[in-house]
């Protein structure tokens, strides 16, 4: 996986590609579709929700641009891959999901695995974490119908927001970053992410 779809796909920093191989995918997927664990594609894990594919991952993680100092919010948990991926690049991860049932198999994983600077918390990630803020990085992992004011007013200065934008055609994944000059954003590419449900995202008809 490392050496085939990410590192000739342009991931070329090595802690995230180091990271990306300690974590064993295999983990965080339900058993029905274990088989396909390291397929570079999108996987089910109940509730509506998926894992995404390897390669966003780690296209998420690059962008950020972690040195392993950072605080790191991360909005929708899911099956807690991603958030065992960024706990071996930051210092601190905070991630919010807002269905309990993933939140607590997260949870239950990341235990397992041993991570100790992860925390799982049931909250609407698409207000962010605002009581924890600043923070250095951002991930979030369902596409926005916008830029996501709130959590980008709780960037640290020198941090950067790694979001889905959806559009009519294709969700954009969006790189935000603030420095001395302002703030300022970068097109990555097209990709396909589940829709952030909340107060600042999209609603359900339930809602």
């Amino acid at each position: 996986m490392v050496e085939r779809q990410l590192r000739k796909r342009g991931i070329d920093d090595e802690r995230v590609l180091e990271a990306m191989g300690a974590v064993p995918r295999e983990l965080f997927v339900p058993d029905e579709v274990r088989t396909g664990s390291y397929n570079d594609s999108a996987l089910p894990i109940g509730h509506g929700q998926t894992i995404s594919q390897p390669w966003v991952v780690a296209a998420i993680c690059q962008a950020l641009e972690l040195e392993g100092d950072e605080k790191v919010l991360e909005i929708g948990t899911g099956s807690g891959y991603s958030t065992a991926i960024l706990a071996r690049l930051a210092e601190r991860v905070i991630s919010l999901e807002r269905i309990p049932e993933l939140a607590e198999d997260a949870w239950r994983r990341l235990e397992e695995l041993g991570t100790a600077n992860a925390e799982v918390v049931v909250a609407d990630g698409s207000q962010g974490s605002p009581e924890e803020a600043p923070y250095g990085a951002v991930a979030v992992h369902a596409a926005s119908p916008e830029a996501p004011h709130s959590l980008l007013a709780q960037l640290a200065s020198g941090g950067r927001l790694v979001v889905p934008i959806a559009t009519g055609s294709a969700d954009l994944l969006t790189v935000f970053w603030r420095d001395e000059e302002g703030l300022h954003q970068e097109t990555l590419g097209p990709c396909r992410f589940v829709p952030l449900i909340g107060a600042e995202g999209f609603h359900t008809d339930a809602d």
